[in-house]
């Protein structure tokens, strides 16, 4: 889009040139209507045009009004020439004659492309009005009157006279179409905010819908993936215990079903959330809305928390590995975004450890210091190759790096100089939290 300083008012609209189209033929009307009134008053009784030529001119000087936006210099140069001309010839025709002179001189200034062709022609067009006002009064000044009732002189009064309607007709003609000029201007510059507005809340928005779908996303990879592995692992502990110990095989198998419920439930908690997050033009997005608010309402929210960090740690012993659990410092409240980033940070090093790290321990500690809260997860497996084997980091390695950020912490990934992989991260607590806790 151009830049406001360099804008042109847009050529008329095919409705505006039919309603010129309209305006000069009413006016071309009007014009010899009023010629053929001067006529028969008998106001030709001097000059030396004729009825053709009068007509002639009268055309001359209206008809140009058709096109006064679509061509606005053209046709106000045509008109103030063409005025001249029949006042040269005397044309007794000049009320209707004066109207289109002042349109003219408005139209160049309302919808002329070019201001400073614009300002220039206007201004000569006024200079030269007043010329020609000058000669006239000079060549007409025997018939001019001579006696009057005022304390002026009659010769001077009409001067004056004539200079102040002229300078209020054609000062209001310049005044107005500048102001047309600037009021178009300024409703295209509203026009452009209006689109820059609703740009920048499209753009906002699909942030927004861009920022939710990643949370879910890593929502999605943290706790679903976490239950699905555990699953898994139990899955093949039962099997192979079928045969030598029942007991061992039913722990596990109530731990597939509990995994399974608990990745049921987070997965209608996030889908619900994904259809609430759907843009509203969609036509199923309130109907899904209302299909899946009962579910929502009934269903036992499974929401990740620091203090649920044990539930975790037993389930890895549940699967096999040894684990322990620490917590140093005195626990504080959180807030509930640094609890679940907590949360998610301990599963998914230990869903990582589960499934990557052929390792047989993990420690996990919780350290509550003066101006943090750090997070320890350590195994004791190979600590080499990216999760899944892929050539960097695994999407859950990222997720947690995401979270971290998110609250301006700090986190650390990668193997032990002692062996077995360590993910230690760090999450300012704020001063209130922090007095409460200690080193």
């Amino acid at each position: 889009m151009p830049a406001l300083d360099d804008w042109r008012r847009p050529p008329p609209t095919g409705r505006q040139r039919r309603v010129d189209l309209g305006i000069g033929l009413s006016v071309t009307a009007l014009a010899l209507f009023n010629l053929l009134l001067a006529r028969s008053a008998g106001m030709l009784s001097y000059g030396p045009s004729g009825a053709a030529e009068q007509v002639c001119w009268v055309l001359a000087v209206s008809l140009p009004l058709i096109w006064r936006r679509s061509h606005p210099d053209v046709v106000a140069v045509v008109i103030a020439v063409m005025f001249v001309g029949a006042q040269v010839r005397v044309v007794p025709e000049q009320q209707v004659a004066s109207g289109v002179i002042f349109a003219a001189v408005y139209g160049l200034g309302a919808w002329g492309r070019d201001r400073r062709r614009a300002r220039v022609l206007r201004l000569a067009i006024i200079a030269a009005m007043f010329v020609w006002l000058s000669v006239s009064l000079v060549l007409h000044h025997g018939m001019l009157p001579t006696d009057g009732a005022g304390p002026l002189g009659p010769l001077f009064a009409s001067i004056v006279n004539g200079v102040l309607i002229n300078v209020l007709i054609f000062g209001f003609a310049y005044l107005f179409g500048e102001t047309a000029w600037l009021a178009a201007r300024r409703e295209h510059q509203l026009q452009l905010q209006a689109e820059q507005l609703r740009a920048a809340q499209a753009m906002a928005a699909e942030r927004a819908m861009f920022g939710e779908r990643v949370r879910i996303a890593r929502d999605l990879h943290d706790v679903v993936a976490h239950h699905v592995s555990v699953m898994g692992i139990q899955a093949a502990a039962a099997r192979r215990s079928l045969d030598r110990d029942l007991g061992t095989a039913r722990t596990a198998l109530a731990a597939v079903e509990d995994c399974a419920r608990t990745a049921v439930h987070e997965l209608r908690r996030m889908l619900g959330a994904l259809r609430i997050a759907a843009p509203p033009d969609h036509a199923w997005s309130a109907a899904a809305s209302r299909e899946t608010a009962p579910e929502r309402e009934t269903a036992p929210e499974i929401v990740g928390r620091i203090d649920r960090v044990g539930e975790l740690v037993e389930r890895m012993r549940q699967a096999g590995l040894e684990t322990s659990l620490a917590v140093y410092g005195e626990a504080v409240p959180l807030p509930d975004s640094v609890s679940q980033t907590a949360y998610r940070i301990v599963q998914e090093s230990l869903t990582n450890t589960l499934k990557h790290a052929a390792a047989s321990s993990v420690d996990v500690r919780l350290r509550y210091l003066a101006r943090e809260l750090e997070i320890d997860v350590a195994d004791d497996g190979r600590g080499g190759p990216a999760p899944d084997g892929l050539p960097g980091p695994g999407l859950g390695l990222t997720g947690m790096r995401e979270r971290v950020a998110i609250h301006d912490g700090a986190i650390e990934i990668g193997p032990r100089s002692s062996g077995g992989f360590r993910v230690r991260a760090r999450l300012p607590l704020t001063e209130s939290l922090a007095s409460g806790a200690t080193r």
